[in-house]
């Protein structure tokens, strides 16, 4: 893989990891938040090992990466359709879960969600 000077080598020692991972079977899906220009070389890793992924734009100049077993993206991507912190509680919950995510703390995130949620719907009706 020619790696362009753009990307960074902490996010290509990252992204080494992560393929170590998914080539062990450790997780299904991957997250990498990373700049367009560093995405390039990435996706053409990906394409090459012919590894599913999708790119949800950030910014202007940033982009989430997800990547992984075909399955698992697209689910991701069935769901991933606006800002990761505008997801609902239910589909932050699937997603880490997705991601791997100590699977403990998923829940205790969801049930804090939740209950932010049923606050704030008390407040808009009082």
């Amino acid at each position: 893989m020619a790696y362009h000077a753009a990307l960074d080598p902490v996010v290509l020692r990252i992204f080494h990891h992560h393929l170590y991972e998914y080539g062990r079977g450790v997780r299904g899906l991957f997250l990498m938040t990373m700049s367009r220009a560093e995405a390039r070389p990435v996706l053409t890793r990906l394409g090459g090992d012919a590894i599913a992924w999708f790119v949800q734009e950030v910014g202007e100049n940033k982009v989430n990466l997800f990547f992984g077993r075909p399955a698992f993206v697209e689910v991701a991507q069935a769901f991933v359709t606006r800002p990761l912190n505008e997801l609902t509680p239910e589909e932050d919950f699937m997603l880490g879960t997705l991601l791997g995510y100590d699977k403990e703390q998923q829940c205790q995130r969801f049930l804090t969600r939740i209950s932010d949620r049923r606050a704030e719907a008390d407040l808009a009706a009082s």
